[in-house]
């Protein structure tokens, strides 16, 4: 057994599995926990706290760069074979590169000095290190990332300007409401947040990115520019194995790909037309994997099929008047939905769930969430709710412990 791929879905794949296993990794660093890489940015934890449990078979340290399926074997970076009986893809994603005018200098592939992505263990520590109480970052991209990185470096002292092309920070979790009670938040904690804000370019001075640009020519100056602008499936190797890959690499509910010998799971796979690109989804994809090739947690006999994740989106911004952050499913309700909405301006806290059917499709919840739990296993097991809006309404205004 082989698996290609150390982030959270391969390691939890290779420690499913067991001593046997290949895993295949090109980062320098033990497996680790991408979802908490902001606060080792902040300085809270230290890259050793998020690692995770090691695999209990062989790890390789190196890239691999070519799938032959007619042998069955992978190809390495460092002139390595690896043969495979299954082959397990987990490759993750890549930060998207905005095309920025004067990002990248004729024939570059690298990033000029100055900017950073956000999405790998060694991206935090370059960034980490560039960043000093005073440092001017800007933050491009005002989504989970550019959030995250942007309250990161602010708790680190810098002068943070975050720039959101869309109308509001994290429009694709949030409402209106709540999304207005997170920029209060990073604009407490001091940084500068502009959205309907697109940036068209960056300017380069003696190898390092000192400016970024504005699409309504205003020029931002800057000492650390940071991309979180989204991540997209990495299927490099699928496609030039010829496996069937769309936005991902599609799979079936058995996480099976094109290729009986072959499977996917995490970031790069695609079920059902969606792909996730989320830390949930990721592990109960590599739990369905791990049953499916026999190796099921308590002996479990048959496998069951993977049928999708209902996600819940959780953030905690620390700070001074710390923020908890819950999204679920569609907050925008549609006309002949109920909503239950709940603010306390005095305290900062927001509650809001979308019914459809007397069954809950959507919710979003800022402040103490003692609420959280309950209505994440209402959400997950898409069960009926009491006729009775009571129980809901207790949920909502419940200040009880989380």
């Amino acid at each position: 057994m082989v698996v290609i791929g150390t982030g959270l879905a391969g390691a939890r794949v290779a420690q499913r599995l067991g001593a046997g296993t290949v895993l295949i990794g090109e980062e320098n660093h033990a497996p680790y926990n991408r979802v908490l890489l902001a606060e080792v940015l902040a300085g809270r934890y230290g890259p050793d706290v998020i690692a995770l449990p090691s695999p209990a078979g062989t790890v390789l340290r190196t890239r691999a760069v070519r799938i032959d399926r007619a042998e069955r074997q992978v190809q390495c970076a460092d002139g390595g074979v690896v043969p495979y009986g299954t082959l397990v893809l987990a490759t993750g994603s890549n930060p998207v590169l905005p095309p920025l005018r004067g990002l990248f200098a004729p024939g570059a592939r690298e990033l000029p000095g100055g900017v950073h992505a956000f999405r790998t263990m060694d991206d935090c520590l370059a960034l980490s290190a560039a960043v000093a109480p005073g440092v001017r970052v800007v933050v491009i991209g005002g989504g989970l990332l550019g959030v995250s990185a942007a309250r990161a470096l602010a708790v680190r002292g810098a002068q943070v300007v975050l720039t959101q092309q869309a109308e509001r920070l994290m429009e694709r979790q949030l409402d209106p409401a709540s999304s207005e009670l997170v920029r209060r938040h990073l604009t407490d904690l001091g940084v500068e947040v502009h959205t309907e804000c697109r940036v068209r370019g960056v300017g380069v001075t003696d190898g390092a990115v000192r400016r970024v640009e504005l699409a309504d020519g205003y020029l931002l100056d800057t000492d650390v520019t940071v991309l979180a602008c989204g991540v997209r499936p990495r299927t490099g190797l699928a496609q030039a194995a010829g496996l069937d890959v769309r936005r991902g690499v599609v799979v079936d509910d058995l996480l099976r790909t094109s290729d009986p010998h072959i499977r996917a799971v995490g970031d790069c796979a695609e079920h059902a037309g969606r792909v996730y690109g989320l830390a949930t989804p990721a592990v109960e994809q590599a739990d369905t994997l791990a049953a499916a090739l026999g190796h099921a947690p308590g002996g479990e006999a048959a496998p069951r099929p993977y049928t999708g994740t209902r996600t819940l989106t959780r953030l905690t911004l620390p700070g001074p008047g710390p923020l908890d952050v819950a999204a679920f499913g569609d907050p925008e309700p549609r006309p002949d939905d109920d909503v239950v909405q709940l603010a306390d301006a005095t305290r900062g806290t927001y509650r809001k769930v979308v019914v459809r059917g007397g069954r809950l499709v959507g919710g979003v919840l800022l402040g103490e969430l003692a609420a959280v739990g309950a209505l994440a296993r209402a959400w997950e097991a898409d069960d009926p709710l009491p006729d009775d809006d009571s129980p809901l309404l207790h949920l909502l205004t419940s200040d009880g412990g989380r």
